[in-house]
């Protein structure tokens, strides 16, 4: 595997309470059938708590707020966010067969984690060295959600993966893609109009980019 080398963390997240008022801000509770009290209420609940430590991410289960619907709320430079146009099938990847998702419409995602250690290795090598650490590796949601709530995890050369997130084909095995999410360049299909914008895309399975990482998670709390 590629030598690692420590790297700058990542801003640290708000409480989880601003992160429900980002949320519903966004329009995040409406898209996700989610009252605003309701919304408010659990996260001031996991706030008091007290127990999940710095880190924490209030996510959105995945079946309520797409990752095709999220990924427009993200913004850069003035710029929404976008998902490749290879990727229309962006919704169907979900999670891996090792991550239990709870299937509460909110839930706390603790110890977040863009992986700039892992830079320059593929998700092959990522994912067993991930759970070898007891750790999980984000679903593609999960990044988006990060990033609504703290934009500066999103650096040009310090972005990341979320392959937790993966497509089932209908032969059962697993589709070579694996999500990420990164900064356009504004080249090619993503049109001068995006530079600077950030990006929903997919890098091959067995690839390495020196400019991502693989963001993970200690783990999930309904």
């Amino acid at each position: 595997m590629p030598e690692t080398s420590p790297n700058p963390a990542a801003p640290p997240l708000p409480p989880l309470a601003a992160q429900a008022d980002r949320l519903i801000e966004l329009g995040v509770h409406a898209l996700a059938r989610i009252p605003a009290g309701e919304l408010r209420a659990f996260a001031t609940a996991q706030d008091a708590d007290g127990r999940h430590g710095d880190g924490a991410l209030l996510a959105v289960h995945p079946e309520r707020a797409p990752a095709s619907a999220l990924a427009p709320l993200l913004s850069r430079e003035g710029r929404p966010g976008f998902v490749v146009t290879d990727m229309s099938d962006v919704d169907g990847f979900g999670p891996l067969d090792a991550i239990a998702l709870t299937d509460a419409p909110l839930y706390v995602v603790t110890g977040v984690d863009r992986g700039d250690h892992m830079s320059d290795w593929s998700p092959e090598e990522a994912l067993p060295a991930l759970m070898k650490e007891e750790r999980t590796p984000l679903l593609l949601t999960e990044g988006i959600h990060w990033v609504l709530q703290q934009p500066a995890a999103l650096e040009r050369n310090r972005c990341f993966m979320t392959i937790g997130s993966r497509l089932r084909k209908a032969d059962g095995t697993l589709d070579a893609r694996t999500p990420a999410i990164w900064i356009s360049n504004g080249t090619g299909r993503d049109g001068r109009e995006r530079r600077n914008a950030p990006k929903v895309g997919w890098c091959w399975w067995g690839n390495r980019h020196t400019w991502l990482g693989f963001a993970s998670a200690t783990s999930r709390r309904p």
